[in-house]
């Protein structure tokens, strides 16, 4: 029988609602995570960096970007997944989906996007700026 991992995670609801707005907001990031990673987790390919280990816990922490628009990277930040793995047992742990304020935010509410990038509704103002001065950049 092939070795296959199961998931768990470290606090369920708030990683669901992450993934959820994830899938709302940024399709591409969300199909790669569930059709690509985690099939490949389950299987016992652990993708991105190693971050720490744990030799008394047997535990390994990893950190594994998933894709992006490039202004949005450089708004909001890299979109990553990070969990842990349990080796002996068998066990990924699902830990959270980075960056975390805004897609905690874009659960929570309805955001609004300029220029095709969501926008804080705490920040809005800094990520226009951010949004404008990229696309001036660019041009």
């Amino acid at each position: 029988m092939k070795n296959v991992y199961v998931f768990d995670y470290i606090n369920e609801n708030e990683f669901k609602k992450l993934e959820r707005s994830l899938k709302k907001y940024n399709m591409l990031a969300y199909k790669k995570l569930y059709f690509e990673f985690y099939p490949s987790l389950k299987d016992g390919e652990f993708l991105g960096k190693i971050v720490s280990t744990d030799q008394e816990k047997g535990t390994v922490s990893y950190i594994a970007k998933l894709p992006t628009d490039a202004i949005f990277a450089k708004v909001h930040g890299d979109i990553e997944l990070h969990y842990l793995v349990y080796e002996k047992d068998k066990i990924v742990m699902l830990d959270t989906l980075e960056p975390k304020s805004i897609l905690s935010e874009g659960h929570q509410s309805e955001l609004v996007t300029y220029k095709g990038v969501m926008v804080s509704k705490e920040h809005s103002d800094k990520d226009i700026f951010k949004i404008n001065l990229l696309n001036m950049i660019q041009k």
